[in-house]
């Protein structure tokens, strides 16, 4: 077994283990970062979310793609896989929480973060390319008269965005980082970034944290796996950590060794507390008791409306092009696949109310028999992402599930605070507006109908800040109680719902902990 040492080893390539790389890099210390997905280019991409071996992470059957599908009992969540993490897959989207999310949860009280994060946003919106959407689609349009018809035409606006919006086709050299990173291509338009980019103008973390790290001197290994961290020095691991991992992308398992002085977790919730909780009974038994607890779900709801138009094409566009601010606490966005990646259809029944499966299944049923044809030409829509959009709400409302070591894998259970539901009042009210403008009608994932489970593209929480170790797992510069030298720098982290995606956050709070580190 060879063993190598570094100063820092990243568990994972996230929006919080691609900033650290980086600014680690920049410090002048030796980083690892070790990813459990794969590396991709433009062309390794699926055409559409039907080739599932390339779309899909299910490495027990040898799907190795960059998106995750977890279902838990209260829970089904959607996450990333691959080396750039959910930069692969997210809906390039980059908003600002409202104020509430720097003074609800946790973190509460640490520090004034609305002012100390500033600076911090502003960095991770230049590092990412960010820039409004120049183009509004049909999607667009539809939620731009919603708002109209609310009387909110200011509450809405076009999304900012970490895509490339030069001249469509056009490969220009490096217009971010005075030519020190990689070549850009303009923007078509086509839909298709939450099934990978394939024409080079999708600002993923490949394309700027991690490129400049590596330019650096960072290392990153991709199909690795950690499954262990033990302590040198004492029990705290003043000397730093054994860093144990092995293939994910083989039946075959090999482990590997590598000693590192610091570690900074940034695999995603469920790595990073699949890991911590399995440690905490073995070689890091000091961690807080609060592990696992306070695990959020940005009180989303995803529905489809699905339109009876034959002739439309809500496939054009950005993933997600614009965004509407219902209320202080309220987002809507709309989300688009490029043309032919309709996989969604499979999976999608009628959105409907109720408190138990029998007034559901009433309540499905009722809508199949008083509007059958309208339901039979939804479910036989030609090209389902052309003529389907995903309404994305999120909400700032702290709704909170626990998450405990199986004997498996992670297992959900309610804790204190606001359990999630599937059907959120609002939502279901939006969707049914939205779709009227578009002749559609409001499907949702069939969990949510038969199972009343919600689905969330952005589960947050479980390893949250503290003033001490009996209120958080992290403390407000994201070092973990009872540990020296480790640290958690991912969507675990946060510690309220931001109600809006969180990529942006994720990367503005581990720029704000980067920055606590000294120089080497």
């Amino acid at each position: 077994m060879e063993i190598f040492t570094y100063d820092y080893v990243i568990v994972g390539s996230g929006f919080g283990g691609s900033v650290a790389a980086l600014r680690l890099s920049e410090k002048g210390y030796k980083v690892l970062v070790i990813e459990k997905g794969k590396w991709y280019q433009a062309e390794d991409f699926p055409k559409t979310n039907w080739n599932l071996k390339k779309w899909i992470w299910l490495p027990s059957i040898g799907f190795y793609g960059i998106m995750k599908m977890t279902f838990y009992r209260h829970i089904a969540i959607l996450s990333g896989a691959g080396v750039g993490g959910g930069s692969l897959v997210y809906g390039n989207t980059l908003p600002k929480p409202k104020s509430n999310f720097y003074k609800n949860g946790t973190w509460a009280g640490l520090n004034d973060w609305e002012s100390l994060l500033a600076t911090h946003y502003d960095t991770a919106l230049r590092m990412l390319g960010a820039s409004y959407n120049p183009k509004l689609e049909t999607g667009d349009v539809l939620l731009q008269q919603l708002a109209e018809k609310r009387n909110q035409k200011a509450a809405f606006q076009p999304t900012q965005v970490a895509i490339f919006f030069g001249e469509p086709e056009v490969e220009v050299s490096d217009p971010y980082f005075d030519g020190k990173g990689p070549s850009r291509v303009g923007c078509i338009h086509c839909g298709a970034c939450m099934t990978g980019c394939r024409h080079n103008a999708k600002n993923t973390l490949d394309k700027n944290y991690l490129y400049l790290a590596q330019n650096l001197g960072a290392k990153i290994i991709a199909e690795q796996e950690v499954v262990d961290l033990k302590p040198i020095g004492n029990s705290q691991a003043s000397l730093g950590y054994e860093v144990y991992y092995q293939n994910s992308t083989k039946l075959f398992k090999t482990k590997s060794k590598v000693i590192a002085k610091h570690v900074i977790l940034a695999g995603g919730v469920l790595g990073t507390l699949g890991l911590l909780l399995k440690l905490k009974k073995t070689s890091l038994p000091n961690l807080s008791d609060q592990l696992g607890k306070n695990v959020l779900t940005n009180n989303e709801a995803l529905i489809f409306s699905v339109s009876n138009q034959a002739d439309i094409d809500l496939s054009k566009g950005i993933a997600i092009g614009s965004i509407l601010d219902v209320d202080d606490k309220t987002h809507l966005e709309v989300v688009r696949y490029g043309e032919r990646s309709g996989f969604w259809r499979i999976g999608v029944l009628p959105n409907v109310v109720g408190n138990n499966l029998i007034t559901r299944l009433i309540n499905m049923f009722g809508k199949y028999l008083f509007s059958p044809w309208q339901y039979i030409k939804t479910a036989w829509v030609k090209d389902f992402a052309k003529q389907s959009v995903v309404l994305l709400f999120m909400q700032q409302i702290d709704t909170t599930l626990q998450f405990k070591k199986g004997w498996f894998r992670l297992k959900s259970s309610v804790s204190s605070g606001k359990k999630p539901v599937a059907q959120i009042p609002l939502a279901y009210e939006l969707a049914e507006e939205y779709s009227k403008l578009n002749h559609a009608k409001p499907m949702v994932f069939l969990t949510e109908t038969i199972l009343n489970m919600p689905s969330t593209a952005h589960i947050l929480g479980g390893a949250v800040m503290g003033k001490t170790q009996y209120e958080g797992v992290i403390d407000a510069d994201n070092h973990v109680f009872g540990y020296e030298n480790l640290l958690v720098c991912d969507g675990s982290m946060i510690s309220s719902n931001p109600g809006v995606n969180p990529s942006l956050s994720i990367a503005a709070i581990t720029e704000h902990a980067m920055s606590k580190i000294p120089n080497k």
